[in-house]
């Protein structure tokens, strides 16, 4: 799967998209296919995915956050499963965030390693196994909705209101990863992001294929204004446009925005660039989570850019406070009925009570 986004699938489909098309086409069938098709291996425990229509971020990330902390509130005992996109190692893995760098297992892993326990696995079904092994009673995948490789009981798929779908096109004439019929069939609910009004199409063809939505927000944590100050911010995210509006809503002046690909780790000439540069000009260095992440553990320039930046950390925060929970237990619901069918055909699940792979 493609995981860098380029401009011009965010913008009106021009010269590039209709070129594509045809692979586009292809692409789509595929990935549709497989959607449709595909048998899924099953677990004994409720799994919700968090996933998104597009490549490139839309707020998966603290949406699985935010729902593990629901889950916590209740008494459960969520675990994370993640691939570990921009990490190294290939062996499924139990995350520890004051051991593993981001180099080895990921950014977005060692971010949600911070709130519940993770694993990383680039087979989703072990992942899931492993999961179950190490005690989870709740797994939380933070995207996969599209490998159609486990079963899954609800599946959020959050969409930016800003940049909606962007040109519309399936990958890689535009950022859709399979067709958008099957993605809908496949949704359980949709998770819109933000005031804009970019997602209202795909709302409005959610409503009539009978399918709710939840709206919410990125709320920055605490009170961390930056009223009037100069600063540099630097992001590696796949919409560093939306990092920066952040910071200006502080009240921050961003005299110096620099902006990496997603899941980049910096390079030494990069990182003294960047020191550099706010030395010069008296400048606050700040960044996101992600980014900080990809800095801890390090020694040198690196650990120097940590201990100056500072984080400007954001939460998903659902309009309907109780939303979460309502998802946790549509999810555990939906898990007993899934088991139920599974019982009746004969089909055997990941039992919860595994021997550790």
């Amino acid at each position: 799967m493609i995981s860098e986004a380029p401009p011009f699938w965010w913008r009106k489909a021009d010269w590039r998209a209709w070129v594509l098309a045809p692979l586009s086409f292809l692409y789509g069938r595929v990935a549709g296919h497989r959607m449709a098709h595909a048998r899924r291996a099953s677990v004994s425990i409720p799994v919700i995915c968090v996933g998104n229509f597009t490549v490139g971020g839309a707020g998966k990330t603290p949406t699985a956050l935010t729902i593990a902390r629901a889950a916590k509130a209740k008494g459960l005992k969520p675990g994370f499963l993640s691939r570990g996109y921009g990490g190294s190692l290939d062996v499924t893995t139990v995350v520890d965030p004051h051991h593993h760098r981001a180099v080895a297992v990921g950014d977005e892993p060692l971010l949600l390693a911070q709130e519940a326990l993770t694993v990383i696995s680039r087979r989703r079904v072990e992942g899931a196994a492993r999961l179950v092994a190490e005690g989870a009673d709740l797994i939380i995948m933070d995207d996969g909705f599209q490998s159609a490789r486990l079963a899954i009981d609800y599946a959020l798929l959050v969409i930016d209101a800003t940049r909606g779908l962007g040109n519309g096109h399936i990958v890689p004439a535009g950022p859709v990863r399979a067709p958008i019929a099957q993605q809908l069939r496949s949704a359980t609910a949709l998770l819109k992001v933000g005031g804009g009004h970019a997602a209202d199409r795909i709302v409005r063809m959610a409503a009539r294929a009978a399918k709710p939505y939840f709206t919410a927000s990125l709320k920055v944590r605490g009170d961390d204004r930056l009223a009037g100050i100069r600063v540099l911010a630097f992001a590696g995210i796949a919409d560093p446009a939306k990092f920066f509006r952040t910071v200006e809503s502080r009240g921050a002046e961003i005299a110096v925005a620099k902006t990496f690909g997603d899941h980049e780790h910096l390079t030494e000439e990069e990182i003294g660039d960047i020191l550099t540069t706010a030395e010069r000009q008296d400048l606050l260095i700040v960044t996101t989570s992600k980014d900080f992440v990809r800095l801890s553990g390090h020694h040198g320039k690196a650990q120097e850019l940590a201990q100056k930046c500072r984080v400007i950390e954001v939460d998903m925060v659902f309009d309907d406070h109780l939303a979460p929970g309502l998802i946790i237990d549509r999810a555990i619901v939906a898990c007993r009925e899934r088991r139920l069918r599974e019982m009746k055909a004969g089909d055997k699940a990941i039992p919860r009570k595994a021997e550790p792979l």
